[in-house]
């Protein structure tokens, strides 16, 4: 493996994990009040398109990265346009409290 490469998976660990604790914490508080949807629909289109493009070129650290990211950020922005009760519902489901 190559410096390039290297670096790039790490830095897909780095981005990768710098969405768990905000998926974590809306599983545990359920609070998406300050969380903007337009921001998070527009995050949601960036990975896909980082995703597409990493397909394109065939950038395994690129895809792999996006494909994480789009899916933390799925899950932030539908928790976020999620009535209350269901909201919760995932939230407790996702926590093992019911």
């Amino acid at each position: 493996m190559d410096v390039a490469t290297a670096v790039g998976y790490l830095a897909s660990v780095c981005s990768m994990t710098s969405f768990a604790p905000q998926a974590w914490k809306i599983i545990k508080t359920r609070d998406t009040s300050a969380i903007s949807a337009g921001m998070y629909s527009v995050t949601v289109a960036g990975f896909a398109l980082w995703t597409a493009f990493g397909v394109f070129r065939m950038e395994w650290p690129i895809i792999i990265t996006n494909t994480v990211c789009f899916c933390f950020s799925v899950f932030i922005l539908a928790m976020t346009l999620l009535p209350r009760r269901t909201r919760d519902e995932v939230a407790d489901r996702l926590s093992g409290q019911k």
